[in-house]
């Protein structure tokens, strides 16, 4: 979290989500955006990964931000000594050349879907969708944040987590690199008065906003 932080991935003003909330916070994953941040990012994911105790054949990374990411986890693992195939989809599917919507290493075994942050579940919809009609089975979503709050889906505001909306429709695990309870801690613990300003902030929207963590199943 501190690492997301200084790289003004995670920054702290007056923001406006996508479900419309205002927020105190807003975490944007396309600003881990050179080789060192992203390399680092990845050897979070790949420890998140291995801790989480998952067993899967290759990786997925719905289009678009994905796709970088888990083109970096994969060196990541390989580096580590687990080389594995990654693939991921296109917006449109191509009608020319070797056509479809898949690019990358054959869809088969057990996939994780690689992303930054889950907003509707929409993106993972689709990916299960994708990698089922291939003939594999998604074995986890692997994101960066779990915002730990009520999703907006079609216009409504669910009493559950994006995170648990996704394990709730598809049947599939979410694990997450780190959650808004990891950056209240963050925040709480930060010897920089400028930061620590924002925990009552931030604890205000947990407060409106927040789910119940029990309720995820």
């Amino acid at each position: 979290m501190q690492f997301a932080i200084q790289s003004g991935v995670i920054r702290f003003g007056d923001f406006v989500t996508k479900a419309g909330r205002q927020s105190p916070y807003f975490f944007n994953a396309g600003l881990f955006d050179d080789g060192a941040k992203l390399g680092r990012l990845a050897s979070f994911y790949a420890d998140a990964l291995e801790s989480s105790g998952v067993a899967y054949d290759m990786l997925f990374g719905p289009a678009y931000k994905g796709i970088g990411l888990a083109a970096a986890l994969a060196v990541e693992l390989a580096r580590r000594g687990r080389n594995v195939g990654f693939a991921y989809n296109r917006k449109e599917a191509k009608d020319h050349g070797e056509g479809g919507s898949l690019v990358g290493a054959p869809v088969r075994g057990r996939v994780v879907i690689v992303d930054d942050v889950i907003s509707a579940g929409t993106a993972i919809g689709e990916s299960v969708r994708l990698i089922r009609a291939a003939g594999a089975d998604p074995a986890a979503v692997l994101i960066a944040l779990d915002r730990q709050e009520k999703a907006a889906v079609d216009g409504r505001t669910l009493e559950l987590s994006a995170v648990q909306h996704v394990r709730r429709e598809h049947g599939v695990p979410v694990v997450a690199v780190a959650d808004l309870d990891a950056l209240l801690a963050t925040l709480a613990a930060a010897g920089d008065p400028e930061l620590a300003r924002w925990l009552p902030q931030v604890r205000d929207y947990r407060e409106r906003y927040g789910v119940d963590q029990a309720s995820a199943t």
